[in-house]
C-alpha cells in the first residue's frame, strides 16, 4: 500500500532530484523510496552476509612479507603474460 508523504527540502536540491530522476527514467517518488530502502536495510543486510566454512577455512593459507606489493605483482605477471 502506498502512503502519501509530504517533505520540506530546499528547491535547490528538489531540482536537482528531478533532473537525476528523469535522466534515469524514474519518478521522483521512486527514487526516494528506493534511498529511504537502501538506507534503512543497511544494517539488516549487514547481519545477513556470513562466511562460509571453506572460505573461513582458506583465511591465512598464504603467509606474505608485510611489505608485499599485490599491485606490483600483479603488474608483472601481466607484463610477462602479455609479451
Amino acid at each position: 500500500m502506498d502512503t502519501k508523504l509530504t517533505l520540506r527540502l530546499n528547491d535547490t536540491v528538489i531540482e536537482r532530484a528531478k533532473t537525476y530522476a528523469r535522466s534515469h527514467k524514474i519518478s521522483l517518488s521512486k527514487l526516494i523510496e528506493s534511498y529511504l530502502d537502501s538506507v534503512t536495510n543497511e544494517k539488516s543486510n549487514e547481519k545477513q552476509i556470513t562466511i562460509t566454512p571453506f572460505v573461513e577455512s582458506l583465511s591465512g593459507v598464504i603467509k606474505l612479507p608485510s611489505d608485499f606489493d599485490y599491485k606490483k605483482e600483479y603488474g608483472d605477471y601481466l607484463t610477462e603474460k602479455y609479451k
